[in-house]
């Protein structure tokens, strides 16, 4: 294939394709349902014949994640990714990457919960991306894809943002992204860094380069010494700081004129982009705001639609009970009323049921 090729791709194939081209040095998967396509795909493709590139089906989602955090340690840029269940496994491992400042990205392709749950597509891992999701004082940037164009175009970007600040970043997608079929042109062809590369690039890596250059790095979120420890923790809050002011990304649409608002991610903004559609040819104002990156959450833009006396309310449609909503009730400070629809159990919402619940917030 050459650049520009356009193909009709599943989303987790887009992620498989977007990974050999994006200079992937390594995935460590476990396959699990709705995300299996990205192991599979990569499998299919063999880029350990053409790029080098190792592609390892682990034992389990534990040894996966400590294989990215090994990988990652030693400055490469590696992968996995897993849904909701498997994510859950990996929250300790994603703990230490934090910690440790080792990039990595982790893409999860939720499905619904909670325990085993479904197979069927779900938002319900919200909360645990956006608030760590492991023990300690921790963020992860993460990016909400709406479509397998995004799941494709978010491969790079994820790695430059986890190299950038030395810091996971997960891709949060779902299983209808994940296996939804649309055309994608494809990244293109970046190659792997060499070993020099490498070494200009991160300084700060365990690649066995040291004892001959530099003295020894050593990669570890551990530190007994409390002041010690109390000093790493702030400067890892001053790095989240940094991102949080560098790194916001959203989409608005027809939200300047707008009397009601939608805010979605994922899927869901997909779907409620058909509900305001429809609401605005029936004469209702309605906007939609789309979080892009959910952590950091576009907070200041959201408070700015509050502040500006036209919206009358915001709507929250997600594929859970309710979790990004107190985000933009947090955003908004009481100023308008905010409230929540969504569907569990892996029914995703129709359009209609989204305009309904507009008409009762306009009631409110």
């Amino acid at each position: 294939m050459e650049d520009n090729d356009i193909l009709l791709l599943k989303g987790n194939e887009a992620i498989a394709h977007a990974a050999i081209r994006c200079g992937c040095d390594g995935y460590f998967g476990y396959p699990i349902t709705p995300q299996s396509e990205v192991l599979e795909t990569l499998a299919e493709l063999k880029p350990w014949e053409t790029t080098g590139m190792v592609v390892l089906q682990a034992e389990s989602e534990l040894a996966s994640i400590y294989m990215l955090y090994g990988a990652g340690g030693t400055g490469k840029r590696a992968m996995t990714s897993s849904s909701s269940v498997g994510i859950a496994l990996m929250q300790e491992g994603i703990s230490y990457m934090a910690g440790a400042e080792v990039p990595g990205l982790i893409v999860n392709v939720q499905r619904g919960g909670p325990g085993l749950g479904t197979i069927q597509p779900s938002q319900s891992d919200y909360n645990q991306a956006t608030r760590g999701g492991g023990n300690g004082d921790y963020n992860l940037i993460v990016l909400a894809p709406a479509s397998v164009q995004e799941m494709a175009d978010f491969v790079d970007l994820a790695f430059d943002l986890a190299f950038k600040y030395r810091n996971p970043v997960m891709i949060l997608s779902d299983g209808v992204i994940g296996q939804m079929m649309e055309k994608v042109v494809l990244p293109p062809f970046k190659p792997r860094r060499t070993e020099e590369e490498i070494l200009a690039e991160c300084p700060w890596a365990a690649n066995g380069n040291g004892l001959h250059r530099r003295g020894s790095n050593i990669i570890t979120s551990l530190e007994l010494d409390p002041a010690v420890m109390e000093k790493k923790n702030l400067h890892l809050q001053e790095k989240f700081r940094e991102m949080s002011q560098k790194e916001v990304r959203y989409e608005a649409m027809l939200c300047d004129d707008a009397e009601y608002v939608i805010v979605a991610f994922g899927s869901a903004a997909r779907i409620s982009q058909e509900a305001m559609k429809t609401a605005r040819e029936h004469g209702m104002k309605v906007g939609l705001f789309r979080p892009v990156t959910l952590w950091p959450f576009p907070e200041k833009e959201l408070r700015g639609l509050a502040e500006t006396g036209r919206v009358k309310g915001f709507l929250t449609v997600e594929i859970n009970a309710g979790q990004m909503v107190f985000d933009v009730r947090g955003a908004v400070e009481g100023r308008v009323p905010v409230n929540h629809f969504g569907r569990l159990g892996g029914i995703v919402p129709d359009p209609d049921e989204i305009i309904d619940a507009l008409m009762k917030l306009s009631r409110s």
